[in-house]
């Protein structure tokens, strides 16, 4: 099985798959400094597909061309004979198995398609972000910006573009089913901070998604027993918003900087609404570090 030996297949709803890798202790995708391990596979990560009859939307491809081929080849096990890829948004690990969909249509935003465009030439040599490099890249080939609405076999999809962890995020909402494929707009159990200087506009994004009314979210990076059952709490939405609010709390206050992460999700945890995992320390780490050189607090 090679690279996709740890790939496991869940099913959180009827018709809905979810593609996890990671969160395996030990294993490492490939040797070295590589953005698979440490972005992807040590946090765990879900792509998805949406399947009705013969037809399947892809959402995200993984971190390789070997999930992405696993991932078609389990749908066509299923009867699946057309396909449609959806990037959450233009990191690697969203896109990089896309070219065993090389022959299908592929929708992103346009601020998606600009961003994989203007660094096409460095991701396909792995000189940005390093190894290993994603050659083929498939850029999208069908662009929308705001929403874009669309009926897939009975029931209504709608991509709707936001600026969370990054400013090219599309979430996909199922209306009727009030399901949220959430992207990386939230992480269980902390948003990874790529944009700090975009805090108010994740928020009022956040705002957004909380008021479709969601009843299960169902992010890229999140604990596989929680997936399996259906998704998070909506309330994650919510913890998202209070993290980074504690956050931009450190331009007056950087002296909480230092303030370990189970003690400002405490409450969260206890609750259930978010579940530690110790490699988010780092990330939290991470994000403490941009946002103090945001503020400049060195």
């Amino acid at each position: 099985m090679g690279k996709t030996q740890h790939l496991r297949i869940l099913q959180p709803h009827p018709g809905l798959y979810a593609y996890y890798d990671g969160r395996v202790p030990g294993y490492r995708f490939m040797e070295g400094d590589n953005w698979v391990d440490e972005g992807a596979i040590g946090l765990g990560i879900a792509t998805y597909a949406l399947v009705a009859g013969q037809s399947a939307l892809v959402y995200d491809t993984s971190v390789s061309s070997e999930h992405g081929a696993a991932i078609r080849a389990h749908l066509e096990q299923m009867g699946v004979t057309e396909f449609t890829v959806i990037y959450s948004h233009w990191h690697l690990d969203h896109v990089a198995g896309t070219s065993a969909f090389a022959d299908c249509e592929v929708i992103a935003n346009a601020r998606t398609a600009a961003h994989l465009a203007d660094r096409r030439e460095a991701i396909e040599a792995g000189t940005y972000h390093g190894l290993p490099e994603i050659k083929p890249l498939i850029l999208p080939t069908q662009v929308f910006s705001g929403q874009f609405d669309m009926i897939f076999g009975d029931q209504r999809v709608t991509l709707i573009e936001a600026n969370i962890h990054s400013d090219d995020a599309t979430v996909l909402w199922l209306p009727e089913r009030r399901i949220l494929l959430a992207g990386d707009t939230v992480e269980d159990c902390v948003t990874y901070v790529d944009e700090p200087a975009d805090f108010a506009a994740h928020l009022r994004d956040l705002d957004r998604l909380a008021a479709l009314e969601p009843q299960f979210v169902l992010p890229d990076h999140g604990a596989p027993d929680i997936l399996a059952r259906g998704g998070y709490d909506p309330e994650v939405i919510r913890a998202t918003q209070r993290y980074i609010r504690w956050l931009m709390g450190l331009e007056a206050a950087p002296e909480k900087c230092v303030t370990p992460l189970q003690e400002i999700i405490a409450d969260d945890l206890a609750t259930g609404i978010l579940e530690w995992f110790a490699p988010y320390a780092d990330i939290h780490a991470q994000n403490v570090q941009r946002t103090l050189e945001l503020y400049g607090h060195d």
